[in-house]
Protein backbone atom coordinates (compact mmCIF):
# COMPACT_ATOMS: atom_id res chain seq x y z
CA UNK A 1 0.00 0.00 0.00
CA UNK A 2 1.18 3.34 -0.82
CA UNK A 3 1.09 5.88 1.64
CA UNK A 4 -0.96 8.98 0.68
CA UNK A 5 0.98 12.13 -0.02
CA UNK A 6 0.04 15.80 -0.34
CA UNK A 7 2.62 18.16 -2.15
CA UNK A 8 2.79 21.79 -0.62
CA UNK A 9 5.23 24.58 -2.49
CA UNK A 10 7.17 21.89 -4.28
CA UNK A 11 7.58 19.06 -0.73
CA UNK A 12 5.92 16.09 -0.65
CA UNK A 13 4.36 14.88 2.67
CA UNK A 14 3.47 11.75 4.17
CA UNK A 15 0.08 11.98 5.81
CA UNK A 16 0.20 10.23 9.04
CA UNK A 17 -3.19 8.26 8.82
CA UNK A 18 -1.99 6.43 5.54
CA UNK A 19 1.24 5.19 7.30
CA UNK A 20 1.55 1.46 7.95
CA UNK A 21 0.92 0.46 11.54
CA UNK A 22 3.64 -1.22 13.78
CA UNK A 23 3.26 -4.72 14.38
CA UNK A 24 0.89 -6.06 17.94
CA UNK A 25 3.90 -6.57 20.42
CA UNK A 26 4.63 -9.52 22.82
CA UNK A 27 3.88 -8.03 26.51
CA UNK A 28 4.77 -4.42 24.67
CA UNK A 29 8.05 -5.55 23.19
CA UNK A 30 7.39 -4.39 19.61
CA UNK A 31 8.47 -7.14 16.61
CA UNK A 32 11.81 -5.83 14.48
CA UNK A 33 13.95 -7.00 11.88
CA UNK A 34 17.74 -6.80 12.40
CA UNK A 35 20.72 -6.55 10.58
CA UNK A 36 23.70 -7.16 11.75
CA UNK A 37 27.23 -6.73 10.83
CA UNK A 38 28.42 -10.32 10.40
CA UNK A 39 25.19 -12.71 11.72
CA UNK A 40 22.49 -12.13 9.25
CA UNK A 41 19.10 -11.10 9.65
CA UNK A 42 17.11 -11.83 12.04
CA UNK A 43 13.03 -10.94 12.96
CA UNK A 44 11.87 -11.27 16.68
CA UNK A 45 10.24 -9.09 19.32
CA UNK A 46 13.26 -6.79 20.27
CA UNK A 47 13.34 -7.20 24.36
CA UNK A 48 16.46 -4.58 24.30
CA UNK A 49 19.40 -2.71 23.05
CA UNK A 50 22.33 -1.45 24.13
CA UNK A 51 24.47 0.23 21.99
CA UNK A 52 24.81 -1.98 19.02
CA UNK A 53 23.40 -5.38 21.21
CA UNK A 54 20.28 -6.31 20.87
CA UNK A 55 18.17 -8.92 22.59
CA UNK A 56 14.94 -11.07 20.39
CA UNK A 57 12.66 -13.25 21.88
CA UNK A 58 11.05 -15.54 19.53
CA UNK A 59 13.32 -14.95 17.14
CA UNK A 60 13.83 -16.38 13.17
CA UNK A 61 16.82 -15.78 10.84
CA UNK A 62 15.88 -14.67 7.80
CA UNK A 63 18.52 -16.62 6.19
CA UNK A 64 17.02 -16.14 2.52
CA UNK A 65 14.04 -14.49 1.14
CA UNK A 66 12.38 -13.67 -2.40
CA UNK A 67 9.06 -11.67 -2.46
CA UNK A 68 10.45 -8.97 -1.44
CA UNK A 69 13.36 -6.02 -3.09
CA UNK A 70 14.67 -5.29 0.44
CA UNK A 71 14.40 -5.15 4.18
CA UNK A 72 12.62 -2.26 3.86
CA UNK A 73 9.57 -4.04 1.93
CA UNK A 74 9.89 -7.08 3.92
CA UNK A 75 9.41 -5.05 7.09
CA UNK A 76 6.94 -3.30 5.62
CA UNK A 77 4.66 -6.22 2.79
CA UNK A 78 6.49 -9.32 3.66
CA UNK A 79 6.76 -11.69 1.26
CA UNK A 80 4.92 -12.14 -1.75
CA UNK A 81 6.56 -15.73 -2.13
CA UNK A 82 6.68 -17.57 1.23
CA UNK A 83 7.49 -20.96 -0.07
CA UNK A 84 10.49 -19.98 -1.63
CA UNK A 85 12.00 -18.68 1.92
CA UNK A 86 14.55 -20.16 3.91
CA UNK A 87 13.62 -19.28 7.43
CA UNK A 88 14.62 -21.48 9.88
CA UNK A 89 13.23 -22.47 13.34
CA UNK A 90 12.16 -19.62 16.58
CA UNK A 91 14.67 -19.47 19.14
CA UNK A 92 13.27 -18.53 22.36
CA UNK A 93 15.98 -15.96 22.72
CA UNK A 94 18.91 -14.51 20.81
CA UNK A 95 21.99 -11.76 21.77
CA UNK A 96 22.60 -10.36 18.40
CA UNK A 97 26.36 -8.25 18.90
CA UNK A 98 27.13 -5.68 15.88
CA UNK A 99 23.71 -4.78 15.14
CA UNK A 100 23.35 -2.39 12.29
CA UNK A 101 19.90 -2.06 10.52
CA UNK A 102 16.55 -2.16 13.10
CA UNK A 103 13.23 -2.11 11.27
CA UNK A 104 9.96 -1.89 12.80
CA UNK A 105 8.16 -4.86 11.14
CA UNK A 106 3.95 -3.93 10.38
CA UNK A 107 1.09 -6.94 11.46
CA UNK A 108 0.80 -7.65 7.62
CA UNK A 109 4.59 -8.37 7.26
CA UNK A 110 5.02 -10.55 10.72
CA UNK A 111 2.10 -12.31 9.80
CA UNK A 112 3.66 -13.30 6.41
CA UNK A 113 6.98 -14.14 8.19
CA UNK A 114 5.10 -16.47 10.52
CA UNK A 115 3.87 -18.11 7.33
CA UNK A 116 7.16 -19.04 6.02
CA UNK A 117 7.74 -23.13 6.87
CA UNK A 118 10.56 -23.75 8.82
CA UNK A 119 13.63 -24.77 6.59
CA UNK A 120 15.70 -27.59 7.82
CA UNK A 121 18.04 -29.67 5.63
Amino acid sequence: MKPKTIKIDDIEYVQRDSEPEPSKSLNGLPYVIVRTQSAGVFAGYQKSRSGQEVILLNARRLWMWTGAASLSQLATDGTSSPSTCKFPCEVSSIELLQAIEILQVTEKAKNSIASVSIWKN
